[in-house]
C-alpha cells in the first residue's frame, strides 16, 4: 500500500484528539461477605491430562477422594507477594455491566474504563486487587451442577473486607463523578465474586456488595 503524503499548500485538519486517560483512587468497603473462587490448578491439570489421554482416559479411571482443605487453598488467588486478592477484571466487568442501568453503551465502556492491578497471581499471572481483611474462612456450600446433580463447593470467604481501587478512565467519556457513581451502582446492584446479585447463573445470594468512599 502506498503511503499518503500531505498536499503542499493544503491545510490538514486533525479530528482525533489525544487520549485523556486519568486515574481515580477509591476505597470500597464490603457490606456483605466476599466469596472468591479461582479455578483450581489441580483441576486444570487433571482436565489437561484427561484430554491428552484421549479415549483411553475413561477406561478403568477412578474418582479420587476430595480433599476439601486443598480445594479451599486452590480456590484462593495468591499473589507473587503472598497476599490474597480477587481478579481485577471483576471490577471492570461489573462496571461495564452496570452501564445497562444508566443507558451508557457497554461497548464504549469496554474502551473507557480500566482497573490497575495491585499485583499478579503467583501461579497463572492473573491481575489482582489486594483484599484488605485478613485470612479467609473456609465455606462448604451445596450447589447444583449443570447436570442437576447436587455437589459441595469449597471456597474462601471474607465476612469483613475492603480494597483500594485505582480506576483508569477516559475523561472524554466519563467524568470523575461518573466513575464514582458507576462504581457505587456496582457496589449496590451488581456486586463481585461468587453469589453476587448480577450472577450469570442465578439471582445471587447477596454476596460481594460494597460501598464506595474516596481514598
Amino acid at each position: 500500500m502506498n503511503a499518503v503524503t500531505p498536499i503542499e499548500g493544503v491545510k490538514q485538519s486533525i479530528a482525533i484528539s489525544p487520549p485523556d486517560l486519568r486515574v481515580l483512587q477509591m476505597k470500597i468497603i464490603g457490606t456483605a461477605p466476599l466469596m472468591v473462587c479461582k479455578f483450581a490448578t489441580k483441576a486444570k491439570n487433571a482436565m489437561m491430562e484427561k484430554q491428552a489421554a484421549g479415549s483411553v482416559a475413561k477406561k478403568g479411571s477412578k474418582r479420587a477422594a476430595k480433599d476439601f482443605d486443598e480445594a479451599f487453598q486452590q480456590a484462593r488467588h495468591i499473589s507473587t507477594e503472598g497476599w490474597d486478592g480477587f481478579a481485577a477484571g471483576a471490577i471492570r466487568n461489573a462496571m461495564i455491566s452496570a452501564c445497562r442501568l444508566v443507558g451508557f453503551k457497554m461497548t464504549l465502556a469496554k474502551l473507557s474504563v480500566f482497573v490497575i492491578a495491585d499485583g499478579f497471581s503467583a501461579d497463572d499471572g492473573t491481575p489482582l486487587i489486594r483484599i484488605i481483611g485478613g485470612e479467609p474462612e473456609r465455606t462448604d456450600m451445596p450447589v447444583r451442577n449443570a447436570t442437576g446433580v447436587m455437589d459441595v463447593r469449597t471456597r474462601p470467604m471474607w465476612r469483613e473486607w475492603a480494597a483500594v481501587l485505582n480506576i483508569r478512565y477516559d475523561a472524554d467519556q466519563f467524568s470523575a463523578t461518573d466513575v464514582m457513581n458507576l462504581l457505587a451502582r456496582v457496589g449496590m446492584q451488581v456486586g463481585i465474586g461468587e453469589g453476587r446479585p448480577d450472577s450469570k447463573q442465578s439471582a445471587g445470594m447477596g454476596f460481594g456488595t460494597f460501598e464506595v468512599e474516596r481514598a
